[in-house]
C-alpha cells in the first residue's frame, strides 16, 4: 500500500490486550472497508510496551494483511504519548483513535472519519454525556466522569460535555499543531488536546454516540486525584492565571491579600472587645511585646535557611523571612495553611527550588513547629504533675467544668484539637527519623501497591523527591539539632510575647507561675490552631488560652480572655505589617516572584515536572 493513498489512520492504542487485539483489529477493518476505498486507510497497533503477548499477535496482524501496521515501544509511554508517537508515524491525513474494548459502537465511526474526511471539522469526538444519549453508566464509573467533564468546563472554559470518550479523529493539520503544546502523556491527553482546540479555535464536533461499559473499572487514587486533578490545576495556571500575572496585577494582588487578612482578622477578632481589652492594659508594654514578637521573623528566617541549605539551595536570610511573612499572611487568609503553597511558588519562580523540595523544606518546618510546641506544654505538664500536682487536678476541673460558661465548649474542643495534633507531632518526628534510616524504594513501592495506572511512575517520581528531601535534613544530626534549637528560640519567643501581654493587665503573680502559665497557654493554644477551622486559628487560641490561664491562675475569665484577644491580635498585626513590608520592599510578592530571575527557570522546567 503506498503511503500516497493513505487518507485515514486509525490507531489502537494497546497495553495487554492479547485476549481482544485480533478481534478488534479484524473489526476495524471490516467496519473501515464499509465506506472506504480499498488502499484508503491502514490501522496501526499502537502497543505500549506491552508484557504479554500483545506484541507477537500484532505482528501476526502486520503479516498478514497490508493495510495493518504494528507501532512497537519497548517501555510504557502513557496512554498519550503512545497515541502522540503513533500519530506522528501514521500516513494519514486523518488521526483516528478509539479504545480496543470498542465500548463506543462501531456504526458510528463512519461519522466520526467524515467528519475530518470531508473538511466540515479539524476535530471530532463521541460523547457520552449530550442530552439525546446519554450513556448508562454505573454510578463508581459515571459520577467521577461527570465529576472531572464539569471541572474542564468550569476551569478550563471548554464547551463540551465529554472529554474522555476514547473516540475521536483529528486532522493532520490539526494534531500537528496542537501536539507540541499538549504536556500530558497519559490519560488527560484526550482532555488537553480537545481544550487546546478550542482555545486554537479550531473547528470541534461532539456527536452522541451509543456506548457500552467494557469489563470493570474503579476509582483510582493516583490516575483520578493526583493525575488528572494535578493537570486540570496546570492548564487552569497556564489558561487563566499566567496570562494576567504582570507587575500591576501582582501589586493588586498584594494589596487584596492584604486587605481580606485585615478583615478577616476583624472578622473573627472583634475591634470594639480588643479595644476594650486594650484600655486596662499598658501600652507601652503591648508595643514591647509587638517588639519581641518581631525578633522570632529573623529567626524563621534563618531557620528555614538552614533547612534549604541542607538540600543544596543556599539563600540570603533576609530574602527568606520575607518569603515567610507573605506565606504566612496568606495562612491568615487561605484554609488549609494554604498561605504555604505561596512560599514554595515564591522560592521555585525566584530561587529555583523545585516544588518537591520546597514543600519538602516546609513539611520539615512544620513537624519542628508542632514538635517544639508539643514538647514545650508536654514538658510544662510534667512538671506540674511532678511539683505541683493541684494544679494538674484545677485543669482536669476547668475542662470537665464549666469554667468559662458559654465558651466552655469551644475551649474543650481546643483542648482536644491540641492534644491530637501533639500526638501527630509526635508520631510524624518519629517517623521522619525512622525514614532517615531505611533503604529508598517504599513510597514507590506503596504507590505501585495502590495503583498499576500510567501516573505512577510520574507520582512515584514526585513522591521520591519529597521523601528524599525530608530524609536528607533527617539524616545529619547537626543540621537537625540546630534546626530544632531554633525552633526553640523562636516559640521561646512567641512565649515571650504572651508574657508582655500579661505584664501589661498587670497581673501580679510568682515568676514561677506565670511562666509556667505562659509556657502552657501559648504552647496549647498553638497546638489548638493547627485545623484551619478559622483563619489564623483565631477562636481556638483564645479558647484554650483562656481556660488554662483560668485553671492555673486566680485570674478570671475576662480578664484572662482579654490577655488572649490582644496577645492574638499583636501577633497576626506583626504578621500582617510585617506581609505587606515584604511584598514591597523585599521584592517577594507574586508578580515580582514571576518577573524575578528565577523566571528564566520557570521557562526551562516548563513541561516537566518537579
Amino acid at each position: 500500500m503506498s503511503d500516497r493513498q493513505t487518507e485515514v489512520s486509525v490507531v489502537l492504542p494497546a497495553y495487554n490486550e492479547e485476549d481482544t487485539i485480533e478481534h478488534t483489529v479484524r473489526t476495524t477493518r471490516d467496519a473501515l472497508g464499509a465506506f472506504l476505498p480499498a488502499g484508503s486507510y491502514e490501522v496501526v497497533v499502537a502497543e505500549d510496551g506491552c508484557d504479554d503477548r500483545t506484541p507477537d499477535i500484532a505482528d501476526e496482524l502486520a503479516a498478514a494483511f497490508d493495510d495493518v501496521r504494528h507501532f512497537h515501544s519497548d517501555e510504557r509511554l502513557g496512554r498519550g504519548g503512545a497515541l502522540d508517537a503513533a500519530f506522528a508515524a501514521a500516513h494519514g491525513d486523518v488521526l483516528v483513535y478509539f479504545d480496543t474494548d470498542m465500548a463506543t459502537d462501531m456504526r458510528h465511526l463512519e461519522h466520526l472519519v467524515e467528519s475530518v474526511r470531508s473538511g466540515d471539522y479539524d476535530v471530532a469526538t463521541g460523547s457520552r454525556w449530550m442530552s439525546e444519549n446519554v450513556a448508562d453508566r454505573p454510578a463508581k464509573r459515571g459520577i467521577p466522569s461527570r465529576g472531572f467533564n464539569l471541572a474542564a468546563r468550569l476551569f478550563l472554559g471548554s464547551e463540551l460535555r465529554d472529554h474522555q470518550c476514547g473516540f475521536k479523529s483529528f486532522s493532520r493539520e490539526a494534531f500537528e499543531r496542537l501536539e507540541p503544546d499538549v504536556e500530558d502523556e497519559h490519560w488527560f491527553w484526550d482532555t488537553e488536546m480537545l481544550v487546546r482546540a478550542q482555545r486554537a479555535g479550531l473547528r470541534v464536533h461532539e456527536f452522541p454516540v451509543d456506548w457500552e461499559p467494557k469489563g470493570d473499572s474503579k476509582v483510582d487514587l493516583v490516575r483520578d486525584v493526583f493525575g488528572m486533578g494535578s493537570q486540570v490545576v496546570r492548564c487552569w495556571w497556564e489558561f487563566s492565571v499566567e496570562p494576567y500575572v504582570t507587575r500591576r496585577t501582582g501589586a493588586l494582588a498584594g494589596i487584596v491579600l492584604t486587605l481580606v487578612a485585615l478583615g478577616l482578622m476583624l472578622f473573627y477578632l472583634d475591634p470594639s472587645s480588643v479595644l476594650a481589652a486594650m484600655a486596662d492594659a499598658d501600652p507601652a508594654i503591648v508595643a514591647l511585646g509587638a517588639v519581641v514578637y518581631a525578633l522570632s521573623w529573623p529567626l524563621r528566617g534563618l531557620r528555614y535557611r538552614d533547612i534549604l541549605s541542607e538540600l543544596g539551595y543556599r539563600e540570603d536570610v533576609w530574602f527568606l523571612t520575607g518569603a515567610v511573612f507573605v506565606s504566612q499572611t496568606g495562612n491568615l487568609v487561605f484554609p488549609m495553611r494554604g498561605g504555604d503553597f505561596i512560599r514554595a511558588y515564591v522560592v521555585k519562580a525566584r530561587r529555583r527550588v523545585p516544588y518537591t523540595s520546597g514543600f519538602a523544606s516546609l513539611a520539615v518546618e512544620r513537624v519542628f513547629d508542632l514538635l517544639t510546641i508539643t514538647l514545650l506544654a508536654g514538658s510544662v505538664l510534667l512538671g506540674l504533675a511532678a511539683f505541683a500536682p493541684e494544679q494538674v487536678a484545677a485543669i482536669a476541673g476547668a475542662v470537665s467544668g464549666d469554667a468559662l460558661g458559654a465558651d466552655q465548649r469551644s475551649a474543650e474542643t481546643a483542648l482536644a484539637v491540641a492534644g491530637l495534633v501533639g500526638a501527630l507531632a509526635v508520631a510524624a518526628v518519629v517517623a521522619i527519623v525512622a525514614s532517615a534510616r531505611m533503604d529508598g524504594g517504599y513510597a514507590r513501592r506503596l504507590i505501585e501497591w495502590a495503583s498499576d495506572d500510567g501516573y505512577v511512575e510520574l507520582v512515584a517520581g514526585v513522591v521520591e523527591s519529597f521523601v528524599a528531601d525530608v530524609q536528607t535534613v533527617a539524616a545529619d544530626g547537626p543540621a537537625f539539632a540546630r534546626v530544632g534549637a531554633t525552633s526553640v528560640l523562636v516559640w521561646g519567643i512567641d512565649v515571650v510575647t504572651a508574657l508582655c501581654v500579661l505584664l501589661a493587665f498587670g497581673v501580679d503573680l510568682p515568676l514561677s507561675t506565670l511562666l509556667a502559665t505562659g509556657f502552657f497557654a501559648v504552647s496549647v493554644g498553638n497546638l489548638a490552631k493547627v485545623l484551619p477551622l478559622s483563619p489564623g486559628g483565631i477562636g481556638l487560641y483564645e479558647g484554650a488560652f483562656t481556660l488554662l490561664v483560668v485553671a492555673l491562675t486566680p485570674i478570671g475569665a475576662p480578664a484572662a480572655l482579654a490577655v488572649a484577644l490582644v496577645d492574638h491580635a499583636v501577633k497576626n498585626a506583626v504578621t500582617v505589617v510585617g506581609g505587606v513590608v515584604s511584598m514591597l520592599t523585599l521584592n517577594v510578592s507574586l508578580t515580582e516572584a514571576v518577573e524575578g530571575p528565577g523566571a528564566d527557570a520557570m521557562e526551562t522546567e516548563a513541561g516537566t515536572t518537579d
